[in-house]
């Protein structure tokens, strides 16, 4: 992990790990509304990519009626670069879990993510990516199992 001094300062400042666990724990609720159980924490390294990568946020449904297989397929600029994305984020990730458990707003039990975050009010910039990490969270909720998710974007935990 690159030191703080060390990264380049609009980085610093678009993955802070505040950020990363208010994405973290935005899905995680998400998720449990959607299936009443706690989200997988291996979860957390899909819906990331997926909610920070502006295009990938774009380009998500309104809500979860478009099934997550359908939506790749409909979208497979998504898929390109996705493998690098989530590895490249992955230290992030790590990073945003540990500040929000750190911070009480994010736990980890049995494999799962639990979140105490009460959901914000987003200011403007924010209310794009809590909108994109919710329904990520719910949709990725409806998913058999996490490995889904994962064959269908072509990376590995």
């Amino acid at each position: 992990m690159i030191s703080w001094e060390e990264r380049p300062r609009l980085l610093a400042h678009l993955l802070n790990p505040a950020l990363l666990a208010l994405v973290i724990g935005t899905c995680a609720t998400g998720y449990e509304k959607g299936r009443r159980e706690p989200m997988p924490w291996v979860l957390l390294f899909i819906a990331a990519p997926l909610v920070l990568h502006g295009p990938s946020r774009r380009a998500l449904p309104r809500d979860t009626r478009t099934h997550f297989s359908t939506w790749i397929g409909r979208n497979p600029e998504i898929l390109a670069g996705f493998p690098e994305r989530a590895h490249g984020l992955a230290p992030r990730v790590r990073e945003g879990l540990r500040y929000g458990i750190r911070n009480g707003i994010i736990s980890i039990d049995n494999e799962s993510v639990h979140s105490t975050l009460v959901e914000p009010n987003p200011q403007a910039r924010l209310d794009d990516l809590v909108r994109a990490a919710r329904l990520v969270g719910r949709w990725l909720a409806k998913l058999d199992r996490p490995s889904t998710a994962y064959a269908l974007l072509g990376v590995t935990p």
